[in-house]
């Protein structure tokens, strides 16, 4: 079934809940995207499908760039798994722009859009990076807290600065500023997550002079000022005291934007309704989470969430009970999200109480995952394999991702273009199939043996498996596709000097 854009138009504001499934590229779609548009790549569709729209009644429509067919595909994978309201948009997003309708370019484009609006109405104050240099290099009483997770930071950082990505800020700032005469500068790499950040502090109270840094991190290297890397300067620990006062000033914050919290009951009510759509987002560190989460919850870090909430939620007008352990993070979180106003977020009560805990990484939850059955080979086996020859290895993970690292000679693609590397491929007797953890190359096992009639395996446990055996990875861009579409570059994926 298909819809227009007019007809889309309309079911974007009926009030009723839908989830947009744009499932080109990243890059492409970063190009030119419907605003309410989620990124869902048909390459990683069943992998990322059921945490993005966990309710198989969701009303779906589903586009492309120009009706070209991809998202008919997409369309009949999800209903062959299930999904039981699909429809797909005519003409895909060059019919909706031929609608007059606006298009836009970048990605997480609502929570842009919401940081300039939250800097326009609460007057949120700023530095820019040539005042805050003259600052640091004049000895004034400051600290500078980078509001990015701690992957982001790593690639550069203000020096000096400490990463405390941003729903982490209200309770953790004491410990960085004991002095209320501190002046707190937070930074992103843009704007966005600096504009949150420091209006967060403002929001709870903190009582030092805050300011946001003028255009991030980017904003400092365009004022022509050094940065570092590789650094680790994360999540200072929190006494006592200093829980208590973030406690209170997250409540007052919660009571003032109409937070609202609920209990395991009214939870387990609302998981049994099968009319609204229900998501479980834990909003504390990864290290956190891995140490111990509620059963179904995701990993969704506070700051990230207020930032890219459409890397973790599909379905608009959705709920989420956001968790963590005494309420600081969930709070402050939802009073934004709240704000935004796409979905309705709440609190649970005693979070992490009254539940058995799982310890790790979240676990995987791909559709299909159980009926897959395809041949797999060790990263033993391959290494043996390796070193007698006339063996291709095809990666199929993001393009960033391998830039920072791959196995050696390994042909990277993305899995929409399989067809389109084949003919890059070294002799072969063997191709092997691999991608971060596995998963994703299990998937594309069926469309890689269509381009080869060698023999074909997946590298069981993908290159988490490889290092995990001993061998190092290796870096660069040996082997990436010329113009891989799999990501939408940001400034400083492009400028390897930054």
């Amino acid at each position: 079934m298909t819809v227009t854009p007019r007809e889309l138009r309309e079911m974007l504001t009926d009030g009723g809940e839908i989830a947009l499934l744009d499932v080109r590229e990243e890059a492409d779609f970063g190009a030119e995207h419907i605003l309410l548009a989620v990124n869902l790549p048909l390459s990683r569709l069943e992998l990322r499908a059921p945490t993005l729209v966990p309710r198989r009644h969701t009303r779906i429509v589903v586009c492309d760039g120009t009706g070209d067919g991809l998202a008919h595909r997409a369309a009949a994978r999800l209903e062959f798994h299930g999904y039981e309201d699909v429809r797909v948009l005519a003409g895909g997003t060059a019919a909706w722009r031929d609608a007059d309708l606006q298009v836009f370019s970048g990605m997480n484009v609502p929570s842009k859009l919401f940081g300039e609006f939250i800097e326009h109405r609460y007057h949120t104050p700023s530095i820019s990076a040539e005042e805050l240099k003259a600052k640091v290099d004049a000895g004034e009483d400051l600290v500078i807290l980078d509001s990015r997770p701690l992957a982001e930071y790593r690639v550069m950082n203000i020096p000096g600065s400490t990463c405390v990505p941003g729903a982490e800020l209200v309770y953790r700032a004491r410990e960085m500023a004991p002095s209320p005469n501190t002046q707190v500068v937070v930074n992103c790499a843009g704007r966005t997550r600096s504009i949150i950040g420091a209006q967060s502090l403002i929001n709870a109270g903190i009582g030092n002079p805050v300011l946001a840094l003028r255009n991030g991190t980017m904003g400092w290297h365009l004022a022509g000022f050094a940065l570092e890397h590789g650094q680790a300067r994360y999540l200072p620990a929190v006494a006592p005291g200093n829980v208590e006062e973030a406690r209170h000033a997250a409540t007052r914050v919660g009571q003032r934007f109409g937070v609202r919290c609920i209990d395991r009951r009214t939870l387990a009510e609302w998981q049994q309704d099968g009319s609204r759509s229900v998501y479980l987002l834990d909003v504390r560190s990864p290290e956190e989470f891995e140490a111990g989460h509620v059963p179904g919850s995701q990993c969704a870090p506070g700051g990230q969430l207020v930032q890219a909430t459409d890397r973790y939620v599909a379905t608009l007008r959705a709920r989420l009970v956001l968790i963590d352990d005494n309420g600081v993070r969930a709070t402050m979180t939802a009073s934004w999200l709240n704000q935004l106003g796409l979905h309705e977020a709440v609190v649970l009560e005693r979070g992490l109480m009254d539940s058995t805990l799982l310890r790790g990484p979240q676990p995987g939850n791909a559709l299909g995952l159980d009926e897959l059955d395809v041949p797999a080979i060790d990263a033993a086996a391959l290494e043996e394999r390796m070193r007698a020859g006339r063996v291709a290895v095809v990666d199929l993970e993001r393009s960033l991702d391998f830039r920072r690292g791959h196995i050696a000679g390994a042909l990277h693609a993305v899995r929409g273009r399989l067809r389109e590397r084949a003919g890059h491929l070294p002799e072969h007797e063997l191709l092997v199939v691999t991608s971060g953890n596995g998963l994703l190359a299990r998937f594309a096992f069926d469309e890689a043996a269509q381009i080869t009639s060698a023999q074909v395996a997946v590298l069981d446990g993908g290159n988490a498996a490889w290092q995990a055996a001993g061998h190092t990875l290796a870096e660069g861009s040996a082997g990436l596709e010329e113009d891989p579409c799999d990501a939408f570059l940001r400034p400083y994926d492009r400028d390897r000097s930054v």
